[in-house]
């Protein structure tokens, strides 16, 4: 259901090497202070994102992701409209989504570049085998061991720099509407409590598990025993809306009654896409895939004014496609023309 690595790998190539690129700007003029604004300054001289306010959301917004290079196509055309709507989203953060090729170099490229300039890195680990139940989005680990694997060297990768991480979006929903075969529930379990422990060892990691959203899991009592069994408790709380267009309020009347559940635990809502609310009418069995007329929700802030809600977030890469539905590409490539809507909706 959720946003895939397939379509990532250039991407993420870009983003570690402007990661490096960073890291040697900063040691060449010494920009190691505290407050980041020399290496934002540069950006914004350069045309390129800087970072938003620490203190509104002290989360990295990466200078050369795809809609940044969007946004310079768009400039070199002369198409300056279409770069002022595309700059919506790269002016703000976005989660990086690690993949199964060299999940350690990833993880430490978006540590570094965004502890360089005094900001989180926001990550979703999305690998667990038997993902997304063979949909759009399908693939993850060989298996338990391979994850297991590939999991050390994320958590490597992070070390002792500051990150949060949602994990595992689809995980637990899909044990709980059935989707993923029963034979698969205790390792997947065991999968998760495993990440949890490992990220929570980690100094500087926070860590919140996907809940899915109040559409796909209606009765918020049929989560609990799942994420408990994944490791709520030592988890800094957990997601919602990843990747899905449910609106902000409906979330977070879903969120509060599921914490009251879970001990009270914390969530952040994923508001990438969810401006204009979920696509109208029921007959569509795939309303998640593409919908059109959908909006740019709430910009990624932690002033959500709610002690329970820890943040809105875009957790799902805003022009990214859902999957090879309604004319887009495969899961998880840009897709120019659906960012064009969601940034000119929410004007």
């Amino acid at each position: 259901m959720y946003g895939s690595y397939t379509g990532r790998r250039r991407h993420v190539a870009r983003a570690i090497s402007a990661a490096g690129a960073l890291l040697s700007l900063a040691t060449l003029s010494g920009c190691f202070g505290s407050s980041g604004s020399s290496d934002s300054d540069h950006a914004a001289s350069a045309g390129r994102p800087k970072q938003r306010p620490k203190s509104t959301v002290p989360y990295w917004v990466n200078p050369d992701g795809s809609a940044a290079e969007q946004v310079a196509a768009y400039r070199k055309k002369g198409e300056e409209d279409d770069a002022q709507l595309i700059q919506k989203i790269a002016e703000q953060p976005v989660a990086e989504w690690l993949g199964v090729d060299d999940p350690e170099g990833q993880a430490r490229g978006f540590t570094e570049a965004a502890a360089q300039v005094n900001r989180d890195a926001l990550l979703v680990f999305y690998e667990i085998p038997h993902r997304d139940c063979g949909q759009y989005s399908k693939g993850g680990a060989a298996d338990g061991d391979a994850y297991r694997a590939w999991l050390d060297k994320a958590v490597r990768g992070i070390g002792d720099r500051p990150a949060t991480v949602i994990l595992e979006p689809d995980a637990l929903p899909h044990v709980v509407d059935g989707c993923t075969p029963r034979q698969f529930h205790e390792e997947r379990y065991d999968l998760l409590t495993g990440a949890v422990d490992k990220l929570k060892g980690l100094p500087r990691t926070r860590v919140y598990l996907d809940a899915g959203n109040p559409h796909w899991i209606k009765d918020p009592h049929r989560m609990v025993q799942p994420l408990k069994r994944a490791g709520i408790a030592k988890a800094d709380g957990f997601a919602l809306n990843t990747s899905n267009y449910q609106s902000t309020e409906e979330n977070t009347a879903y969120g509060k009654r599921l914490s009251a559940l879970v001990g009270g635990k914390p969530f952040v809502i994923d508001t990438s896409r969810n401006g204009n609310g979920p696509a109208p009418g029921k007959n569509d069995p795939q309303a998640w895939c593409n919908p059109t007329g959908r909006a740019l929700g709430e910009r990624p802030t932690t002033e959500t004014g709610d002690k329970l809600v820890d943040a809105y977030l875009w957790i799902k890469r805003p022009g990214e496609s859902d999957g090879t539905c309604k004319g887009g590409p495969r899961a998880g490539q840009w897709w120019p023309r659906y960012a064009l809507d969601l940034a000119r909706n929410a004007e």
